[in-house]
């Protein structure tokens, strides 16, 4: 009768198969997640970049680390030991013999499956004297040789052997364990178990314990949540939030206290040191502050270590150390710092009771997020950014003669004064600010707005969802000045007539310090004085008009002014006859339905565009949730952080007015080249007209923000219809059902009739 058996692997060739399989699945994915980089790649990374970045810190950390890492050659040193391990597993299993075969009774008598039964016998007794027990044979071998002799000649076996394969009938089904028998051994009975519990009841345990408490120590963002806790804390306590309170917040966070992050340090030298640079920094910090947890040692010197780097002050090489794991964390403190700040204003716009942290707070982390990657002040020059620009170098740029501020500022100088106002840097040296300041991004705007999933997308009414995509290009500053520097060459009247428009221009210029509305003013009172100036044409004085040309300026001749009377009275004649021969009521028939059908076709044309557009977008935003985008976009300029950073940026719109947030902030970082954002809000309630600000801010650069006016029309509600057309039945199919019963009834009566 047929069963099942399980037994262990005696001989230990099942258990080579396991261990080859549990080797294998380990070594190809470690190999393919862990296996280093080609360093070759990031070499010529690194060199490509070291013209712009040669003396940014980060780079030359990162040079430090290539040549001094040995952690490459450990990785390939243990993947190559597994791979050797699974190469050897692999050839132990290909030698095994099989110890599973199918029963063959001619292999057993050593015949040819075309042998005859007189063969078969013949065979069988030869075999038979020479393993015959009695003969001094094997017992084994002679039994297998009768049971072969007997499935080739006796009917009923062979009919057996031909049907399950054994001459014995169904056997027993096996499983074979893949574990050798020396694990179920009873000698090594207490050995195993030792193992098991220690493996499962010990590691296993403490491995998922030590994760689990870990991330749930730690949000989606990798900050601890008591940071963030702390951060709203103090957020809602402090809606109006300066730069010198957001500093104190900002180093308070979890991260850098030792008890919550083993990466944080308190050394024994920090009794003299840090105590030495508060004395350095003096009014900058508030020691005397009490309240915790800002007065925590851990907090205080996290504080004065990032105000050294704001002041780039030089600090000892242990403190260099921890001032570089403070810089480091705050970008991402930050970033969190916001998203709280961003919380805390939809909760209080959806439920009201306390106020929401005021846009200058939310504002002011962006601005310290730019302070900390290039190590400078909020009041510094962002010119500063640049290599070899010191203080006592700015008297130059902002002298009467150039009146640089900015960076953009010096962009737009040309070439010549540029070197004549840099001509203390020295050839080299200004080549490699040009360098630097070629690679820096330069941002252009494109504002769109609309509502979507609306018949009329360009009718913005009170509480609808309105949304603005702004298309974002980034282009380098190099390429900016270029074309402003390379102009087509113009006629010499036209270039004339650009020179009195530039100088015209350079007269109204608006200066930064100038208030808006007096420029204004001036530019008003001058072009009255043009117009005065002129004197006014008889035939304008007649009509009470006044042609313009092409280019909007009035005509300063009397045959212009002549042509155009002729021009007008030839149209006027034409016109006259074209109303004369149109006199027919069927012309005029005509002309309308060729209108009509013109305007239709318009709008059907108009319509296929919308649609268009419609699918467009719908696209864009499936494929925009599906591909997942790379957050590496261009390595930022920074001689002060210490490790490599991304270029990300801030976009939002805010009301100006009122100091608020229109719409959350959303951090572009995906940026390379050009990046479509779609920023959705609720229009105001209430209609009118309202004036707000699309801003654009980097996390990384001073100096580079943008902001750009979006007015918005909001126009009332359409009322909501109660009785629609398409829900109105008409009479007339209520009235049709029995009609059509009575004249059924009367066809059958007269058929009952006719019968």
């Amino acid at each position: 009768m047929a069963g099942q058996q399980f037994q262990y692997d005696d001989s230990g060739n099942t258990f080579f198969y396991f261990l080859t399989s549990f080797v294998g699945l380990i070594v190809i994915p470690a190999t393919y997640y862990l296996w280093p980089r080609d360093q070759n790649a990031e070499q010529l990374r690194l060199k490509s970049l070291r013209r712009v970045h040669g003396r940014c810190l980060w780079y030359r950390l990162r040079l430090m680390k290539s040549q001094q890492s040995v952690v490459p050659t450990l990785k390939k040193a243990a993947l190559l030991l597994g791979w050797a391990l699974f190469i050897f597993l692999a050839y132990k299993v290909s030698t095994l013999d099989r110890e599973y075969q199918e029963y063959n009774p001619w292999e057993v008598l050593n015949l040819d499956q075309s042998a005859s039964v007189a063969e078969i016998k013949k065979q069988f007794r030869v075999l038979s004297l020479k393993f015959h027990p009695d003969k001094g044979g094997d017992e084994a071998m002679f039994m297998r040789i009768t049971k072969a002799y007997k499935a080739l000649t006796d009917e009923d076996a062979r009919q057996i052997w031909e049907n399950y394969g054994n001459p014995d009938g169904p056997g027993a089904t096996r499983f074979g364990i893949a574990l050798p028998g020396w694990i179920v051994d009873q000698k090594n009975s207490m050995l195993v178990l030792l193992v098991y519990g220690l493996a499962f009841m010990v590691i296993l345990p403490v491995v998922v314990g030590t994760w689990w408490y870990r991330s749930i120590r730690y949000s989606g963002d990798q900050i601890l949540i008591n940071t963030t806790q702390l951060f709203m804390h103090f957020m809602y306590k402090t809606p109006n939030m300066n730069m010198k309170r957001l500093g104190m917040v900002l180093t308070a966070a979890f991260e850098f206290d030792p008890r919550s992050n083993k990466e944080a340090i308190i050394r024994p030298t920090d009794n003299v040191e840090v105590p030495q640079l508060i004395r350095e920094l003096g009014s900058i910090i508030n020691v005397k502050k009490k309240e915790p947890p800002f007065c925590y040692p851990y907090s205080l010197k996290a504080r004065v270590l990032l105000l050294a780097q704001l002041a780039r002050m030089d600090v000892s090489e242990d403190l260099e150390e921890d001032q570089r794991f403070v810089v480091r964390k705050c970008p991402a403190l930050l970033q969190e710092m916001i998203n709280v700040g961003c919380q805390l204003t939809m909760m209080a716009n959806s439920r009201g009771g306390f106020h929401a942290p005021r846009l200058v707070s939310i504002e002011n982390c962006m601005k310290l997020s730019q302070m900390s990657v290039q190590g400078l002040q909020e009041a510094k020059s962002p010119l500063l950014q640049l290599p070899h620009f010191e203080e006592e170098h700015l008297r130059y740029c902002i002298s009467k003669k150039y009146k640089v501020r900015t960076l953009q500022d010096l962009v737009s100088l040309k070439d010549s004064d540029r070197r004549n106002m840099l001509r203390f840097l020295g050839e080299e040296k200004y080549d490699e600010v040009m360098g630097v300041l070629s690679s820096l991004p330069h941002i252009t705007m494109e504002t769109k707005l609309q509502v979507l999933d609306d018949e009329d997308s360009s009718n913005i009414t009170a509480g609808s969802i309105v949304t603005v995509t702004v298309t974002l290009t980034r282009k380098k500053m190099c390429e900016v000045f270029e074309k402003e520097q390379v102009a087509p060459a113009l006629p010499e009247d036209a270039a004339a007539a650009a020179a009195e428009e530039s100088a015209d221009a350079g007269k109204n210029k608006v200066k930064g310090w100038q208030n808006k509305s007096k420029v204004t003013k001036k530019a008003a009172k001058a072009k009255k004085k043009k117009l005065t100036k002129k004197k006014p044409l008889p035939q304008q004085q007649a009509k009470g008009d006044k042609p313009k040309q092409a280019n909007g300026n009035v005509a300063g001749n009397d045959v212009a002014v002549k042509e155009e009377d002729e021009e007008a009275s030839d149209k006027g004649s034409e016109s006259d006859e074209g109303e004369g021969n149109k006199d027919t009521p069927s012309e005029r028939e005509e002309e309308s339905d060729k209108q009509s059908d013109a305007e239709m076709d318009q709008m059907g044309g108009d319509d296929e565009q919308e649609w268009k557009a419609l699918q467009q977008s719908i696209q864009r935003r499936e494929r925009a949730l599906l591909e997942t985008k790379s957050k590496v976009t261009h390595p930022v300029y920074s001689l002060y952080f210490p490790e490599e950073k991304q270029e990300w940026w801030w976009l939002y719109i805010t009301d100006r007015r009122d100091q608020t947030l229109v719409s959350m902030p959303y951090h572009v970082c995906t940026l390379r080249d050009t990046e479509e954002v779609e920023l959705k809000f609720p229009a105001p309630s209430k209609t009118g007209n309202y004036q707000y600000s699309v801003v654009l801010r980097s996390d990384s650069y001073m100096g580079l923000d943008q902001i750009k006016p979006l007015k918005l029309e909001v126009h009332e509600a359409k009322a909501m219809l109660d009785n629609h057309p398409q829900w109105d039945i008409p009479d007339t199919e209520e009235e049709e059902e029995p009609d059509d019963s009575d004249g059924i009834e009367e066809s059958e009566e007269e058929e009952e009739d006719n019968d």
